[in-house]
């Protein structure tokens, strides 16, 4: 991870990340999961992993986005500070799955939710961000 300040190149790739998230489809793939998604069971977990599961497409989507972009962070091509700044929202996703993070991983995808959990383990910002979106989804499921 960097160890040194942000330069013009993370800057750039906060940018382009923010000019993707605004995409038609993703954004509606991101209301999609953000608004409708909200697992109260492995199963239900399960149940969304499915191909005909009517919330699998904007699942995979928002998915794998966010696991590209903490993949950036994990391996040090954008530093964690400045992309935790404008683009948190992948923390939710890993907040609404984290209490099955392990049985998915066994039953489901081995590389499931690996780089946005070392982005809310390993960085200061991103357990920040973490923390609050863990407290929200807690707080909905009735916890």
């Amino acid at each position: 991870m960097h160890a040194q300040s942000p330069d013009h190149h993370d800057a750039e790739l906060v940018l382009r990340l923010y000019e993707l998230r605004r995409e038609p489809v993703m954004r509606e793939s991101r209301d999609a999961i953000n608004g409708q998604f909200l697992p109260r069971s492995f199963a239900d977990v399960a149940a969304i992993s499915k191909m005909d599961h009517p919330l699998n497409r904007a699942y995979r989507q928002v998915n794998t986005y966010w696991e590209m972009a903490y993949g950036l962070i994990k391996h040090g091509t954008l530093n964690a500070d400045l992309a935790m700044e404008s683009n948190g929202e992948g923390m939710l996703l890993l907040a609404k799955v984290w209490p099955w993070r392990e049985q998915i991983r066994a039953e489901l995808n081995p590389r499931a939710y690996r780089n946005a959990e070392w982005v809310a383990t390993q960085t200061e910002a991103g357990r920040y961000v973490f923390g609050i979106f863990q407290a929200r989804i807690e707080k909905q499921r009735g916890g």
